[in-house]
């Protein structure tokens, strides 16, 4: 014969076997099981992560633009007062973080450069970087210089579109065509 306490079961007993959080019952173990991995992983996250909302994460680093000035997207169209490409460049490096270089410390090329007339297909940029920006205004005969640690930007022409001269002696006279306004 069997003991009687043997069949006496409590009610908590009872209670437990019937709930779902008893070990014995395979979606509370899968439940148990994932809710451990995911605290886990919530321990994995980076130190330079951020909450921000309930499921989103964002990195708390400087994004490309504010760790690179130049790298900047952007588009922009000139007022009616930007004539010049100089202008357009100081215009363009207006809140960039970057200026132009003095005038004593430019070139001739440069200088001829920036008191060419804006063309008129350069009146609207972009979307584009704010070096391609510059560039673009400058031509495939000028590429862009930079000081980084100054933060000061310049053209230089490039040395494959000088012309090679010759001193022969004679005067090279250029004629400019004028448009009949």
């Amino acid at each position: 014969m069997m003991p009687a306490w043997l069949y006496v079961t409590t009610e908590a007993e009872y209670i437990m076997k019937r709930s779902i959080f008893h070990p014995a019952h395979p979606v509370a173990a899968t439940a148990i099981c994932v809710a451990g991995i995911c605290t886990v992983a919530s321990v994995n996250l980076q130190a330079n992560d951020i909450q921000v909302g309930r499921y989103f994460l964002m990195a708390a680093t400087p994004t490309q633009a504010q760790a690179e000035l130049l790298a900047t997207t952007m588009t922009v169209r000139f007022p009616e007062r930007i004539q010049t490409v100089g202008e357009a460049v100081r215009y363009l490096l207006q809140r960039s973080g970057y200026r132009l270089a003095t005038a004593d410390s430019i070139g001739p090329d440069t200088a001829a450069l920036f008191a060419l007339p804006l063309p008129a297909v350069h009146q609207s940029l972009g979307p584009m970087t704010l070096t391609d920006a510059l560039e673009t205004l400058a031509g495939p005969a000028f590429h862009l210089v930079q000081d980084p640690v100054h933060r000061l930007i310049t053209f230089e022409r490039c040395a494959a579109d000088r012309p090679a001269i010759q001193d022969t002696g004679a005067t090279i006279e250029m004629e400019v065509a004028q448009d009949g306004d």
